[in-house]
This record gives C-alpha cells, structure tokens and sequence, in this order.
C-alpha cells in the first residue's frame, strides 16, 4: 500500500467525499470532505499571494547557473610540513617532508582577480592555485585570511577581464530560492539547487556563529564556493555542512553576505581584520528573560558579565543592564548586536541605549581592540627597511619573556602564507632561540645572520626552534 491512499475520487468538480489517510498503519492523518458542488469560485483564476521578483517559483536554473558560474573557481592549496624521521639514538635527525594539500571552491569579486574562499582552504598553503570555469590554471596569492569567519581574500594577478560577483545588498529569507556553485570532489563547476532553510544559525563546533542554513547539496570541496539568489547575487559563502557521514544530507550552512563583506573590504585593503571590543559577555533577551525582568517585548541584549579594566567597565556599563540600542539603532538580539559591534572600528566612540536600574540611559563606549587578536604588540621599528631584510617570510617580535630555562629568543606571530618559512613547519607561537648557532634576542639578530649567511653564499640557514615543550632544528631557505 502507498503511503497516501485516496479513497473516493469522483470528478472534483463535483464531488461527493475524498478522505486522504496514511497507509501501513491504518490510522488516519487528516481527513477532508466536501459533499455537492464545489463552490465556483474556486476555480477562479486569481492574483498570487506572493508576488515579489523573490517569490516567484523558477521553472528552472539554467540562465542563472550559465550567467554566475564563470565567476566560480576551484581552489587547490598546498603545504608542506616537515617532521622528524625516526632515527636510531645518537644519529642525526632526519627531516622529511610531508606534503598535504586540500581543495575547495572560491568566487572572483573583481575584474581584476580578488576572488573570496574559505580560511580553512588556504590555512598554511604554500601556494594557491585556482582553476577557472573556462579551464584557465592561474597562481594565486593569499592577500589574507580571518580564522574567526572563516574567510579569506586570495588574487591572481596578470588579467583584468575575470568574469566577478556581487554580494547582495539585503540578506534573504527563509524559503528563498538558492543555487550553490563548487568544486565538490574536485568536480569543478557543479551546480545545486535548494532554498534558504533557516538564518542565524550557530554551531557550537568550531565557534560558527550567525549562518545561513541551506539545503541545497554541498559536499567536500564546496567549501568558500558561493551561494547565489535567484538575481545572480551571492548570499553567502559556504563553510561547513551538517552530516554524519561526510556526504549532504540537506543541511548546509554559509556566512551570510552582510557579514562577508565587511570581512573581505578589510582583507582587501589591509590584509587582515580589526574588530571592535567592549569586553562584556552577553546574550539575547529571551522572551521568559523579559517576563522576568517586566519588559514589555524581547528585543536587546543583556550583559552578563563586564571584564575589569574594559571598555564597557570604563564608561560604567554593569551586570544586568540591558542594551536596546548602538548609535540610534534598535537592536534585535545577540547576533545584531555583534554584527553592528563588527562595523565599529576601534578607537570610535559607539552611543548605547541602556535600561540601568530601570530607568533609560545613553552611555557612550569607546571602542576597544580584541586582546585576543591584538595581544601582541607590533613589532617594533628595527633599522632594516622592509625591503632590506631577507624574505624569510616570517613576522618576528621580542619574546618579552623567559621561555623555560631559556632567558633569549625571538618569538614568531605571523607566517606569511606561500613564503619560505610556511614550507618548514614553523607555527605562530614558536621561538627562534639560536640561529647559525649564535642566540638571537631580537628581530635583527635573525635578519642580520641571515642576511649575513646569504651575502656568503649560503643557501639556508640553521635554527634551533623551540615548539611548545619542543626544540628542534629547521633549516631555513634564505634565498
């Protein structure tokens, strides 16, 4: 027996009796009856309910898949590692490499070769390829990369024809018509089609906040591949799936357009991304929260906990007050308030809307830097000129204190991606203690060994890297 079971069809313009229930199990679902005529104006013809651009239902895909995928590119990256080799005791260590590379998907936001993928895509890469959907192959370089979204702004250069996309300018709603364009499984190209099942998703795994959730398939190798609306603009970048099995089961998830873009103008422009702080903890104004607390609706935020010494601490902001506001502007919930705190650079002045001790208050916040991606000072100026020192591809800082039973060293923050230190396994957070077997205390020293071992004809250099609880030697390129 089928699931669903029509019993009684006579002509439907005039029936007597039609009663739809659930076969198997002999227990009825719903059950509709209709006895004489049906009335007239049933059948006549009227306008939809629905009747924005948005709404209207496709009959299929294919002018918009042929207009948005020669602006989708496959995104293969590579890396190289280097681990020590088992040896027996005494023997020198062996390093050998090991080399990994992973692929995903991306999109070119300019003529000139900007295109947006994922962060985790290009995490550490070496080099960056991209394959065009004409069958180009073209290097790419990482302009940079933002582990808290997820996103990352890659560009190839030579070529100012590149077919682009755009955001769009308002974010979709649920039930929308989508498509997703990829690279799943290296099968570049590919096309899928669902709709917009849900917006401000979180997913606890991996700190993803504030997504898009889709149900058009996406697999491995979709990830920073776009997801566009009906109109050919995208809204949102793919990141990560649902799945128990590795494969699409219809939940996927992308960072929405809004957020993006902020992202990538600051990637674009300055290779990196600054957001603003106030140093609280907060949460959306739950509707059994404003029961409690006699509001009379659910939108705001209520602070949590308040960080000594912050931003928020310093203008006065407290425990329990509640935030409605920044700079005029209603705030919704957790996720509008993060988003508006995204757009405030630090250092600007921000004007909250408080409910302290019941009554309305403005408070005015200057807007601090996240200590947890500003932690570490700027390396200070150094009498090399950045065009002087040795492409060593590493950003170097005094360590600024002891490491161990080791009193020297010079503590590595950056790797520059596709330079020659991203090839030797050297992570931010190590420490170069010696170099050509002489220690180094700061920056210069490390430039100026190395660029005298390269005016010796050297071709690499030596240095002894303490990793965590771990020291080890790394033979660095020097040119």
């Amino acid at each position: 027996m089928s699931k669903w079971t029509i019993v009684s069809t006579p002509a439907i313009r005039r029936c007597s009796r039609v009663v739809l229930f659930l076969g198997g199990m002999g227990v009825a679902t719903g059950v509709w009856i209709a006895s004489g005529p049906l009335p007239a104006e049933w059948f006549a013809k009227k306008e939809p309910a629905l009747t924005s651009k948005r709404d209207t239902y496709p009959t299929g895909f294919a002018e918009l898949a042929r207009s948005v995928k020669p602006a989708v590119i496959a995104v293969l990256a590579h890396a190289v590692e280097v681990e020590g080799a088992s040896r027996p005791h005494g023997s020198p260590e062996v390093q050998k490499p090991r080399f990994a590379a992973s692929q995903g998907s991306g999109f070119f936001i300019t003529a000139d070769g900007y295109a947006v993928t994922n962060n985790h895509v290009v995490k550490g890469s070496a080099s960056v390829e991209v394959r065009t959907d004409e069958g180009g192959i073209y290097r790419a370089r990482v302009i940079g990369t933002d582990p808290v979204s997820d996103l990352a702004v890659i560009k190839v250069d030579g070529r100012d024809d590149f077919a682009h996309v755009t955001f769009a300018d308002s974010p979709p709603h649920v039930g929308d018509w989508i498509i997703a364009v990829g690279n799943p499984f290296g099968l570049g190209g590919t096309v899928t089609a669902g709709i917009v099942s849900a917006r401000g998703r979180d997913v606890e795994k991996d700190s993803y906040e504030d997504l898009l959730q889709i149900d058009a398939p996406v697999n491995r190798g979709n990830s920073g591949g776009p997801t566009f609306d009906i109109a050919g603009n995208v809204i949102g970048v793919n990141t990560i799936i649902l799945s128990p099995t590795g494969g699409s089961i219809g939940i996927a998830f992308a960072i929405p357009s809004d957020r993006a873009k902020l992202v990538v103008e600051q990637l674009k422009e300055k290779g990196a991304v600054t957001r603003g702080w106030l140093g609280i903890q907060f949460q959306s104004v739950l509707r059994e929260i404003a029961d409690s607390l006699e509001l009379p609706d659910s939108w705001g935020i209520l602070i949590a906990d308040v960080q000594a010494g912050g931003p928020a601490a310093s203008a006065g902001l407290a425990v329990g007050d509640l935030v409605s506001s920044i700079n005029g502007a209603a705030i919704k919930d957790a996720h509008d308030f993060s988003r508006k705190l995204d757009a405030a650079p630090p250092d600007s002045t921000i004007v909250l809307g408080v409910r302290k001790g019941g009554q309305q208050k403005s408070i005015a916040v200057t807007v601090g830097r996240s200590p947890v991606e500003h932690d570490i000072p700027p390396p200070p100026t150094t009498k090399y000129d950045e065009e002087d020192r040795p492409p060593l591809g590493l950003k170097l800082h005094p360590k600024g204190q002891p490491n161990g039973a080791e009193e020297h060293g010079v503590m590595v923050v950056g790797i520059e991606p596709g330079g020659l230190a991203a090839t030797r396994g050297i992570e931010a957070g190590d420490v170069i203690l010696d170099v050509a077997d002489q220690p180094v205390e700061a920056p210069d020293d490390v430039y100026k060994l190395a660029r005298d071992a390269k005016e010796a004809g050297k071709r690499s250099i030596l240095m002894r890297i303490k990793s965590g609880d771990t020291a080890k030697f790394v033979a660095l390129p020097i040119g």
